[in-house]
């Protein structure tokens, strides 16, 4: 798995909540290192801050795509960490494939990368169309 954040503290989390067995959670610091990383260490799950220096995580979620899109990258599953919930705008436009809103915590990030990493998807405080996303908004009907 392949984490780009800048922050220690998120990176403690996701390690502790998603390293076991022979899992590991490879680390960069800057999004634009992101891509190297997937080419050189083929992650099955990509992990986005989305505050990450000066290339966040919706921008680095868009390379990825792009690079999907253009055949030079297999699809990988990729999970946006959000500030806040008016950043889910931010997640959808850049095709992420789930996100959690921070504050994070280990049950959240286990569900959200077992969901992605079985082919799923993981949306929070949405409502979607998806029996894998979870949602905070009332029932409708």
């Amino acid at each position: 798995m392949l984490l780009a954040t800048d922050a220690d503290w998120i990176h403690e989390d996701v390690d502790a909540a998603l390293t076991e067995g022979d899992t590991t959670v490879r680390r960069v610091r800057r999004g634009a290192d992101v891509l190297p990383a997937i080419k050189e260490a083929e992650p099955d799950l990509v992990v986005l801050d989305l505050q990450i220096g000066n290339m966040g995580g919706m921008a680095v979620c868009m390379a990825i795509r792009l690079e999907e899109s253009a055949d030079r990258l297999p699809h990988i599953p990729v999970l946006m960490l959000l500030d806040r919930d008016a950043d889910l705008f931010l997640a959808r436009r850049s095709h992420a494939d789930g996100w959690l809103v921070k504050p994070l915590d280990a049950f959240r990030l286990r569900r959200a990368g077992e969901a992605l990493l079985s082919g799923g998807e993981w949306f929070e405080r949405e409502q979607v169309g998806s029996s894998m996303g979870v949602s905070d908004a009332p029932d409708p009907g």
